[in-house]
């Protein structure tokens, strides 16, 4: 199973990034994928995270309104489109991945199987 983040970079706040996370080595419909980020010096957090149908989202009150997380099971893609940033939002974003995941889970790191290596997100004053 491989996670392949991508879409991180150098913005300004107020700016917009659109992340991706590509899933191969699994049936993608099947799995839940989460996105989560870590500040340095600071512990990994929930971000947001997309059920298997897509039909339920989850975001952390940090992002929510800002952030829109959306599927594409024919490209086996999760994207997390991120506007309004701000530098708060500087992190290293990881998608991860869980098959057998329930909803009230879904926002906890320790439960997902599978992780990609990260992107870096910074976001300049």
């Amino acid at each position: 199973v491989q996670l392949q983040a991508s879409g991180g970079g150098l913005v300004q706040a107020g700016g917009s990034l659109r992340l991706s996370c590509a899933a191969s080595g699994l049936t993608f419909r099947s799995i839940v994928v989460g996105w989560f980020r870590q500040a340095p010096g600071k512990e990994r957090e929930f971000v947001s995270a997309i059920f298997r149908s897509g039909g339920s989202t989850s975001y952390a009150d940090s992002v929510k309104g800002r952030f829109t997380i959306s599927r594409d099971n024919a490209r086996n893609t999760v994207y997390l489109q991120m506007n309004s940033l701000k530098p708060e939002d500087t992190a290293v974003y990881y998608c991860a991945a869980d098959r057998r995941l329930i909803l009230s889970s879904i926002r906890d790191g320790s439960q997902y199987d599978y992780w990609g290596q990260g992107t870096l997100v910074t976001v300049s004053s």
